[in-house]
């Protein structure tokens, strides 16, 4: 069974930077499509970035040159740094992963997912 570890969470104020971190055992991370999806109280999930397994990256309009999604294919890891952080980024935050093409893709096709990791961004 593919699994997938998150760490690097926690609280900061808003203008700091925070990197999660993914790490993903029984699967190659670059034969996935990865993402990280996120859910503040009383909301959908809502998908924040996706890096392809050629390498390709999208990102939500509301984290677009804020958030860079990066893997490290020698680790197995996938990564979210997370910059110029303000108080809506506060959610849980979630790594994805399904053996398809990223494009079109919504958090109901991601087959495996990690255990979220709290993110809080104070004013």
């Amino acid at each position: 069974q593919v699994q997938l570890v998150e760490s690097g969470g926690g609280s900061v104020q808003a203008g700091g930077s925070l990197r999660l971190s993914c790490a993903v055992s029984r699967a190659t991370v670059s034969n996935y499509c990865m993402g990280w999806f996120r859910q503040a109280p009383g909301k959908e999930r809502e998908g924040v970035a996706t890096i392809n397994s050629d390498g390709i990256t999208n990102y939500a309009n509301s984290v677009k040159d804020r958030f860079t999604i990066s893997r490290d294919n020698a680790k197995n890891t996938l990564f979210l740094q997370m910059n110029s952080l303000k108080p809506e980024d506060t959610a849980m935050y979630y790594c994805a992963a399904v053996r398809i093409w990223c494009r079109g893709l919504g958090p109901n096709d991601y087959k495996y997912w990690g255990q979220g990791n709290q993110v809080t961004v104070s004013s």
